[in-house]
This record gives structure tokens, C-alpha cells and sequence, in this order.
């Protein structure tokens, strides 16, 4: 009788089949419970893997796709966080979308948010999956319980974490889309500038009405960034204003209003009121709300661009209300506090301050909240005009300082609601990105010049000298070279 060779595995039988994690001596405790951690393991640093070496292979490959095409799109976005910030915020917001197909825009954000989501349930998927594959029944007693909550603990942890990431998707794109408009196209800059009206509105606690306390105009160079801030004094008189209906009303420059309802005399924040209120501003500026504006912003557009003689297409209104929620937002700001300032107003010709004062912001290093930096920023009536217009930009700047990486994240949620409630603006999409996004990192090492139209800065408050005014505004933005000779 002739004996028969023993059998021999298959050439084509899977290798993977004779290994320990797929085909596991059940009976053996020891074996089934460091199965049990490897598959745990294996399913929390590369998802899909635990099932390729121990379950279902198709669900495997897919959940291991799925994990690969994840890391390699999180390694693409941070080399171009590093190497490209601008193409990354471009491609985010959608701002490659041209002007006719804006609606599209808030799309890559909400791809990323469902991506998310998918990628989420995926894990859930295959964290149960993972669990059958173990069979708890067969480990040990502690590893049992131990298995299960790492196993349910890690799935919680990178849950939240990608909620949070889904809900900064979201909240940014929100967030672009309410702030920046979708309705106007981006203009070209004028003699090399981007030129933005920069307007603070003061309707926090303790004020009855809104007004312009705050007037500067933002010119950022089209080809370096570097980045000019010039201050116009709420109560200057007289301007003149560039072609349009209200140099049509006031040719030889404002005289203005003076009686309770429109304001009195003729200074540049008066115009809102004096507009929308006293004049029928729909008529004067029909296309304004189309454009996300308001006849009263498109008048002091009007009055800065006479004023200064440069074209200004642009404004950011910033409410003191909720600027001092961004404030908030932020952990409060540290500001160096040079004299007693009082809270409150307003006053009267010999009211005692402490008759209306109801607080006081006290000499030295300070670490504000949101109220007391706007009352830093308000406060005038035992100072002046010229000195709020220097603490605003003392606060300004403490502002962007707290505007880093690691505090905008940390608080990213409130930042991103209070900054849609602090900011309007007609600034389009399409400008932002990549356009204003790239200068401003070319600007961020660079010192942000000012020029303070006042008398501090050679400017007589009460009758100024237009052409020297403009002049400065020339020499300031174009400064002359060293062939040339400045003008008289």
C-alpha cells in the first residue's frame, strides 16, 4: 500500500490566512488578548488596517483608502499652510470662482465639513467592527473592560476633534460669506494703491445713537503690501468732496447742518446722520445697498476722497459694540495706560466729571476687557479729539497682537461670531482672495506707517490748507526719491 504525501497549503492560499491575527488559537487567553490590543491599536493609528489583517477585507481596503486619501490631503494642506498660505485660503473660501459663479464659493468649505462627517461615521464603522473582531468573551477579564473603553474613549477623542475641525470649516465660511460681499467686482488699485475707508461706529452701551467717531483711510501698496494709515479728524470743517451728488450740493466745500436732528456744524462724522436722516440719501446714492452699503458711507467715501485726493472704493465699518466682544474673544488686551481716563458722557460745560462718570480706567499696564477698551477708545471729555484718535491706534495694535495663531484657534468659535457682528463691508470675495491675502503677508514684518491729519501733524484743525493736505497724502504715499525734489 502505497503511503500518501501529507498534504501541503495551497501555493495560492493567502499568506495571510496562517497568521495569528486572522487565524487565532481561540482557546488560548493569553493569545486572544494581545490579538485583542494589536487590532485595537492598529484600528486607532491607521483605521481600516484591523480589518485587512483579521476581518473583512473589502471594508478593510476601503476604511485604509479612506484613511491614506485623508493623511495625504491633511500633509498637501499643511505644506501649503507653510508654502502657500495664499493658495490654501484661496482654494478654501472658493474665491477661484469668478464673480459669475460666487454662489459657489461657500462649496469647498462644505465639502470639507461632509468629508468630515463621512470620514467620522467610517471610523464608527469599523471602531464596532474592530470590537466583533476581537471577541471580547475570549480575552481576559480586565483587558475586556479595558479594550472596550480605549477602544470607545479614542473614538470619542478623534470624534471631537474632527467635529471641532468640521465646525471651523463651517464657521469660516459663514463667516466670509456674511462679512464680504458677493455682489460688487473687484476694482484695480488707483496709482498703486488698494485704498479702504476705515469707519468706527459708535452704537455700544451708553450711546443713544451711531456716528463716525472714528475716520481713516487704509492704503495698502498693489506690489509690496507696505501698508499707510491715514487719520481724519472726526469734527474737521468745511471739506470738499469728490465729484458726485454731494459736491453737487456743496461745491465750495460742507457747510453742513446745525439744528438737534441732523447735528451741529459741519465736521466729516456728522454725515450719516445728515444724509439718511436730513436728505433723502436713497436718492443721492440709489445703488448703494445693492452694493452693501449705505448712503451715509458712500458720502464720507465722497468727503475722504476730497479730502485726500485719492481715489477710495472700499470701506470696513467696525461697530464698538462688537468690538469689544472681539475683544472678549480674544482673553481682553494689554495696554499701557498713560492718564486717568473717565467712563461714561456725556458732559456739560461745568458738570463735574464724577456728576456722570461711572467709572474711571486708571494709569499703568492694564489688561482690559472688552468695555473698558472702548471706553479707552471713546473717552475725550478730559482729554481731546487728537489724543482718542492716538489711543486708537495704541488699541488697534494691542489688538493684532492678540490676532496670533494659537488665540484665534483656541478661540476661534467666538471669534469668528463676534467678528460677523462687528464687521460690514463692501470688500468683495473675489479681492480678499488671493489678492489682500498676499499683501498682507507681505506686510507683516513691515512697519505700518501713519500720517494724523491734525495739528500735531502740521494740519490747522480749524482751516485746513486742502492742497497742503494733499500734498502730504502724495508724499506719504509715494515718497520722493532721492533725484527728485519734494514739492514746495
Amino acid at each position: 500500500m502505497t503511503l500518501a504525501a501529507p498534504a501541503r497549503p495551497r501555493a495560492h492560499a493567502p499568506m495571510i490566512e496562517a497568521r495569528p491575527l486572522r487565524n487565532p488559537d481561540a482557546s488560548s487567553v493569553e493569545v486572544m488578548t494581545r490579538r485583542g490590543w494589536w487590532l485595537v491599536v492598529l484600528n486607532v493609528l491607521i483605521p481600516g488596517s484591523a480589518q485587512v489583517l483579521a476581518g473583512n477585507r473589502r471594508l478593510g481596503r476601503f476604511g485604509l483608502g479612506a484613511t491614506l486619501a485623508l493623511w495625504t490631503v491633511l500633509v498637501l494642506a499643511g505644506l501649503a499652510a507653510i508654502l502657500w498660505p495664499t493658495g490654501l485660503f484661496t482654494l478654501a473660501t472658493g474665491s477661484f470662482f469668478p464673480d459669475f459663479l460666487s454662489w459657489f464659493r461657500p462649496l469647498p468649505l462644505t465639502l470639507v465639513q461632509i468629508v468630515i462627517a463621512a470620514y467620522v461615521v467610517l471610523w464608527v464603522v469599523l471602531t464596532i467592527d474592530t470590537l466583533r473582531l476581537i471577541r471580547l468573551v475570549k480575552v481576559g477579564a480586565f483587558s475586556r473592560v479595558a479594550l472596550a473603553v480605549v477602544s470607545v474613549g479614542m473614538l470619542v477623542l478623534t470624534g471631537s476633534g474632527a467635529a471641532w475641525a468640521a465646525q471651523v470649516a463651517g464657521s469660516t465660511r459663514d463667516a466670509f460669506s456674511a462679512i464680504f460681499g458677493q455682489s460688487a467686482p473687484a476694482v484695480p488699485p488707483s496709482d498703486g494703491y488698494y485704498n479702504i475707508l476705515l469707519l468706527g461706529a459708535d452704537s455700544g452701551e451708553g450711546r443713544d445713537s451711531m456716528r463716525f467717531d472714528s475716520i481713516s483711510v487704509v492704503s495698502i501698496n498693489a506690489d509690496t503690501g507696505a501698508t499707510t494709515i491715514t487719520g481724519i479728524p472726526r469734527d474737521m470743517p468745511h471739506f470738499p468732496f469728490a465729484p458726485g451728488p454731494m459736491q453737487d450740493k456743496y461745491p465750495n466745500g460742507h457747510t453742513g447742518y446745525a439744528n438737534a436732528t441732523c447735528g451741529w456744524g459741519s465736521g466729516i462724522n456728522q454725515l450719516k446722520t445728515e444724509v439718511e436722516v436730513c436728505q433723502d440719501g436713497t436718492k443721492l446714492y440709489p445703488d448703494a445697498k445693492a452694493h452693501d452699503s449705505e448712503p451715509g458711507i458712500e458720502a464720507t467715501k465722497d468727503a475722504a476722497e476730497g479730502i485726500m485726493g485719492i481715489q477710495i472704493p472700499y470701506y470696513v465699518l467696525i461697530d464698538m459694540k462688537g468690538f469689544a466682544d472681539v475683544i472678549d474673544a480674544l482673553g481682553g488686551v494689554d495696554i499701557n495706560v498713560q492718564e486717568r481716563l473717565p467712563k461714561g458722557g456725556p458732559a456739560y460745560d461745568g458738570q463735574p466729571v464724577d456728576d456722570w462718570a461711572f467709572g474711571w480706567i486708571e494709569p499703568g499696564q492694564q489688561h482690559m476687557d472688552g468695555d473698558t477698551a472702548q471706553w479707552y477708545a471713546r473717552s475725550r471729555y478730559t482729554t481731546s479729539d487728537f489724543d482718542r484718535m492716538r489711543r486708537q491706534r495704541e488699541l488697534q495694535e494691542a489688538i493684532l497682537a492678540q490676532f496670533t495663531p494659537q488665540n484665534v484657534l483656541s478661540h476661534f468659535q467666538q471669534v469668528a461670531t463676534s467678528t460677523t457682528n462687528i464687521i460690514q463691508t463692501d470688500l468683495p470675495q473675489s479681492l480678499i482672495a488671493p489678492t489682500l491675502v498676499d499683501l498682507a503677508l507681505k506686510a507683516k514684518d513691515q512697519t505700518v506707517a501713519t500720517l494724523e491729519l491734525t495739528p500735531a501733524g502740521g494740519v490747522d484743525e480749524f482751516d485746513p490748507d486742502w492742497a497742503q493736505v494733499q500734498q502730504m497724502v502724495k508724499d506719504a504715499l509715494h515718497p520722493p526719491t532721492e533725484t527728485e525734489s519734494p514739492a514746495p
